[in-house]
């Protein structure tokens, strides 16, 4: 029986949303930012800084992120969960993964909010 790791009552659903919708939007930032880069051929710093300094691009990002840390947290939880069988061992996985989600997202806004 799969358990989320999100929600107990889905049994899984919620994890593969998420992973799907996460995905979906990640692959449209990146088409955008894909867009952006060929449209800038020489990209300079003041580009660069302009596109980031964008408020809708700031919250775009953060969008980003926040998906890009669920997608990977329901990532590792399934690997951790599948392959680690030791309830300490993969505990100490788990809370490291969090930690290190935690401070990349906290990273992330001051460097983002810092432009």
């Amino acid at each position: 029986m799969v358990k989320s790791v999100l929600s107990v009552k889905h049994q899984g659903l919620t994890d593969w949303f998420i992973q799907r919708v996460s995905a979906i939007v990640m692959a449209i930032y990146s088409i955008g930012m894909l867009a952006f880069f060929v449209m800038h051929p020489n990209l300079t710093f003041d580009d660069w800084h302009n596109l980031f300094a964008c408020v809708a691009v700031k919250i775009a990002t953060i969008i980003i992120l926040i998906s890009l840390l669920f997608h990977a947290w329901v990532g590792m939880w399934t690997v951790f969960t599948d392959y680690v069988k030791c309830y300490v061992a993969r505990f100490t996985l788990h809370t490291i993964v969090i930690l290190a989600l935690m401070a990349f997202f906290f990273a992330a806004l001051l460097v983002l909010w810092g432009i």
